[in-house]
Order: structure tokens, then sequence, then C-alpha cells
């Protein structure tokens, strides 16, 4: 996905105000050209994010699974968190 494509669909979203308000400051700080182009951009980022998630998750499936407790808590000891 680009940002900046031609071909552009409207959709209507309902936000909490501090993210409206949010995204308005973007663009009054000269941070997006407007408000939808604040939106895809977060809404890119995100699917960069879900990607992200589905490869860990493809990853733990063939490395065993996720770490179970004593394992993560073998690390935090070891790595000096706890």
């Amino acid at each position: 996905m680009m940002i900046g494509m031609t071909k552009k669909a409207r959709i209507a979203a309902s936000v909490p105000p501090p993210f409206a308000d949010a995204a308005r400051a973007a663009v009054a700080g000269g941070r997006a050209p407007n408000v939808s182009a604040y939106v895809a951009r977060a809404l890119e980022e995100k699917f960069g994010l879900d990607d992200l998630d589905s490869l860990l998750e493809e990853l733990l499936l063939a490395s065993g699974g996720p770490l179970t407790d004593s394992e993560r808590d073998r690390i935090d000891r070891e790595a000096g968190w706890r």
C-alpha cells in the first residue's frame, strides 16, 4: 500500500474527540497535508504492524509456540529485570 495513490475511497469514521483534535493539530503543524492523509498514513502503519503480528505468530508456531511462563521468568531473571 502506498500513500499518495490517486484512487481514493471515501469512508466515514467516528473517533474520540482527542484523536480528532490530534489529527487536526498534525495538519496545522504541517505533519500532514490534511486529516484524510493523516488517517491514511495511520492505517498504513497499522497494516504493517498487523503483518508483523502475523509473522511473529508463524515464527512462534515454527519454533514450538510461545514462551512458557517459566521461560519468561528465566529470561527476566537473566536480563536482570526481576
